[in-house]
């Protein structure tokens, strides 16, 4: 798992994980925020938080075992 949470910015989760721009790009979720949280930027695009986050944790599980 990840020690990202949601209430971190997606630049905070692409600094650490880069694999995740991709989950970020698929979801619509534009990364130039202005430091809003992952949390807050799901809600605004009507977006289940759990399963955003299920798609980045699988980003960086994938990312680990190249």
């Amino acid at each position: 798992m990840t020690d990202c949470t949601l209430d971190m910015s997606p630049v905070d989760w692409i600094l650490e994980h880069p694999e995740t721009q991709a989950v970020f790009d698929s979801l619509e979720i534009d990364c130039s925020c202005g430091g809003r949280s992952v949390s807050y930027l799901c809600r605004l695009k009507d977006i289940d938080e759990r399963r955003a986050l299920e798609l980045l944790s699988a980003a960086i599980q994938s990312g680990a075992r190249h």
